[in-house]
């Protein structure tokens, strides 16, 4: 075999992978979107009010909804016992 047949034959092979790629992502895209819309519909009717990040202490929920003293409420100095204080960094608003 030639070496140009053999280049052919790659760049054809990379070409139906691509195919394949973005049909699938395109089908995806579609089971995606009907999944949030049922998502959407469910937290009309429950009446959720905001996403809830962690379910450990009130000022790892969500960071819009926390204040300087929550994580201290303790003692000043204690040390965090939630593992997630240490995965989400304070709102930047906190520090102003």
């Amino acid at each position: 075999m030639r070496r140009s047949n053999a280049l052919l034959i790659v760049f054809f092979s990379a070409l139906v992978c691509l195919i394949f790629t973005l049909v699938d992502a395109e089908l995806r895209r579609q089971s995606a979107t009907a999944d949030l819309r049922h998502r959407s519909a469910l937290v009309a009717e429950l009446g959720l009010t905001d996403l809830a990040l962690f379910t450990e202490a009130r000022y790892t929920r969500h960071p819009s909804q926390s204040d300087l003293h929550s994580a201290f409420q303790d003692h000043p100095m204690a040390l965090e016992h939630f593992p997630s204080g240490s995965l989400i960094s304070p709102p930047q608003r906190l520090g102003q």
